[in-house]
């Protein structure tokens, strides 16, 4: 019922009016079709959106996606993948920062394998 009222408001155009306008402006907009889920990550939940209808739309560069629709469910995101650590970054991380490889493994850990971040966080411990 909203829609259609505000379809009927004087100076807004509607349908094909309004896809020749955004044509004018330099928006290119595509259906994307057979679309089955989107998926929007955080870092403690993940929300899908099942069977939406989704716009691409294309401006100055830029690409843009209208979701609407689709059956909303949401999941919370308990616990994190577990980093896989190498042992030669163990024993380089050891090395470096002058500890033992227990230390390093468990730093590497913390920084979720980033040799850089681990050797730093204990060169200051």
């Amino acid at each position: 019922m909203a829609h259609k009222a505000f379809r009927s408001m004087k100076g807004m155009p509607s349908g094909r009016d309004a896809l020749r306008m955004m044509q004018k402006m330099g928006m290119d907009t595509k259906s994307l079709d057979d679309v089955r889920d989107v998926t929007i990550r955080t870092s403690d939940r993940k929300i899908i959106i099942e069977e939406p209808s989704v716009m691409s739309i294309a401006m100055q560069g830029q690409n843009m996606f209208q979701v609407t629709g689709g059956t909303v469910r949401e999941e919370t995101i308990t616990s994190e993948t577990k980093v896989t650590i190498p042992e030669e970054d163990v024993k380089m991380v050891a090395e470096q920062a002058n500890v033992s490889m227990d230390d390093a493994k468990k730093a590497l850990e913390g920084s979720g394998g980033d040799l850089a971040e681990a050797i730093v966080s204990l060169k200051k411990v």
